[in-house]
């Protein structure tokens, strides 16, 4: 089963499908538990959530017809693979009249797709340039 075979009947994955619940290092559902931290068995890296378990939550929402929040997760599961900085450079460029112009949009969105192989957060950040442009949100406003 892939990531977007799941559907609607396998929500919440946690309780329906706990056995494909795993950490980045492997660890399952199971092995998140008070005798495991107190051990310093866990890393922060187990706690945090997946490429894959966004893609499944994806597959979940489109199924139930919610497109545009599985446009969203998968959109999530393409940033957990950016460095937090340039996360927060992004966040900040998307703020209105943060950014000089369209064209630093253009330019973040460039990186996300050749850099960081994320097409649909590139795809975001382009049509926000266009929706920024339209209403005048480059104007710098402090």
């Amino acid at each position: 089963m892939t990531d977007r075979d799941f559907s609607a009947a396998d929500y919440p994955i946690a309780e329906r499908r706990p056995e494909t619940v795993r950490g980045a290092r492997g660890k399952t559902l199971d092995d998140l538990n008070i005798e495991a931290v107190a051990q310093g068995e866990l890393e922060m890296e187990d706690l945090r959530i997946t490429p894959q378990a966004l893609l499944r939550q994806a597959s979940i929402a489109r199924s139930a017809g919610r497109a545009a929040l599985a446009d969203n997760f998968e959109r999530a599961a393409e940033m957990t693979s950016l460095p937090q900085d340039e996360v927060m450079r992004i966040y900040e460029l998307l703020r209105p009249g943060r950014s000089r112009g369209k064209q630093d949009l253009l330019d973040a969105a460039e990186t996300l797709r050749r850099q960081f192989h994320a097409p649909q957060l590139a795809g975001f950040v382009e049509q926000a340039a266009a929706v920024y442009e339209k209403r005048g949100l480059f104007r710098r406003r402090y």
